[in-house]
């Protein structure tokens, strides 16, 4: 596919996320249209995470190319980067205080924020929202035609997937599925957390704080709106959150019940729950197979959670969807034929995709073993004492 012909061929992107968002605007800086499509009926990436810690290697990379990395680099949280480490007792294993500068290798920004650079610098007209797509259909030039609930139908030389764990478009491709990892999250809120909670708040520092104890844990996370995102965590079978007897649609109740699952914790963790607002949702932790791959179809690939969803546990999902958004919008501005451009990012993306997520199953389970806030700090002296080797 030449320049020239790239230009005319049509390609949609199933999923208006961070990953979905990236391969638009790099591909549209490259002189290549690209049309996103969205279930939600305007953009919902405020409301649907917290704070992300955007990866020098990977997720910087994509906004160097997206040409927003300067405009990154003065919204970024650097202090963000701050990690305390305890375990149930409230013992400290790990207190580390970011710099004060933008030296660090894994600034924080919003979810939200994150998206808005993204959407102020792609043109508009690319973007249809409420289309949530029924089905893709195969088609027999190697198209693929789109059937949207609204009525709309398109006919595509290439979509992507990226629409996340339950995608719609990777059953082209595999049969895998998205499976239960064996962990379960309630997600919580602490508003205005300095204001209102502010002994909570400075415990809690300018980033992140995991708790680690018996199989479970509170993991807690300071956004750049003030609020604390905390998530507590379970190990425990698939229908747990179903018959645990927890009312999530009364708060007060609920509280008093989580509570019990942390009745022998310290007092400054378990004020995260007593501290939190009214709203809670409880949440399941899907991934897929280790190292998946897939034999290659023409008109059609994924990316993001799309195409290797895991655990959050490595750091890396939004990174890797903006990592795979550019490497393959790359490969198509650079190479003439289309499902070429396609094959070579797939081969890139199984090799890094597959040993994130092997980095996250593993942490997954350290984070969620027998005396798990030690074995973590292991981890990272051991990391810190290789990155010293290299320097």
């Amino acid at each position: 596919m030449t320049a020239a012909s790239a230009k005319e061929q049509r390609i949609a992107i199933i999923g208006g996320g961070p990953g979905g968002l990236t391969l638009a605007l790099i591909l549209q800086r490259h002189g290549i249209k690209a049309v996103v499509y969205e279930r939600e009926d305007s953009d919902k990436n405020r409301d649907s995470g917290g704070s992300l810690d955007i990866h020098e290697d990977t997720g910087q990379i994509a906004l160097k190319e997206a040409g927003l990395y300067e405009q990154f680099k003065a919204i970024a949280r650097y202090e963000g980067e701050d990690f305390r480490l305890l375990d149930k007792t409230g013992k400290i294993y790990m207190d580390e205080v970011a710099g004060v500068d933008d030296t660090g290798e894994r600034p924080e920004i919003d979810r939200g924020t994150l998206c808005d650079l993204l959407l102020n610098a792609l043109d508009p007209e690319c973007l249809h929202y409420g289309h949530k797509l029924i089905e893709a259909i195969p088609l027999d030039n190697g198209m693929h035609e789109l059937r949207f609930e609204n009525g709309h139908v398109d006919t595509v030389h290439l979509v992507v997937g990226a629409d996340g764990a339950f995608s719609r478009i990777r059953p082209l491709l595999t049969d895998a599925k998205a499976e239960y990892s064996g962990l379960s999250m309630v997600e919580l809120n602490v508003d205005n957390a300095a204001v209102a909670h502010p002994e909570l708040a400075a415990f809690n520092a300018r980033g992140k704080m995991f708790g680690l104890a018996d199989h479970q844990a509170i993991l807690a996370q300071l956004n750049g709106d003030g609020r604390i995102k905390v998530y507590l965590s379970f190990r425990a079978e698939r229908d747990w959150l179903d018959t645990c007897d927890i009312p999530f649609n009364q708060p007060k109740e609920a509280k008093r019940k989580l509570l019990q699952y942390y009745s022998d914790w310290d007092e400054q963790l378990k004020n995260y729950i007593h501290c939190s607002n009214d709203k809670m949702i409880p949440r399941r932790i899907y991934m897929l197979p280790v190292g998946l791959k897939w034999a290659f179809k023409s008109g059609v690939t994924l990316i993001g959670d799309a195409a290797h969803l895991m655990s959050p546990f490595a750091g890396e999902g939004v990174n890797l969807a903006m990592l795979d958004a550019t490497q393959l919008a790359l490969a198509i501005a650079h190479y003439d034929d289309l499902d070429e451009a396609v094959s070579v990012y797939e081969e890139k993306m199984y090799v890094y995709s597959s040993r994130s997520a092997g980095e996250s199953d593993k942490n997954l389970k350290l984070i969620f073993s027998d005396d798990a806030a030690t074995k973590l700090k292991e981890m990272f002296d051991q990391y810190h004492q290789q990155a010293e080797l290299k320097e």
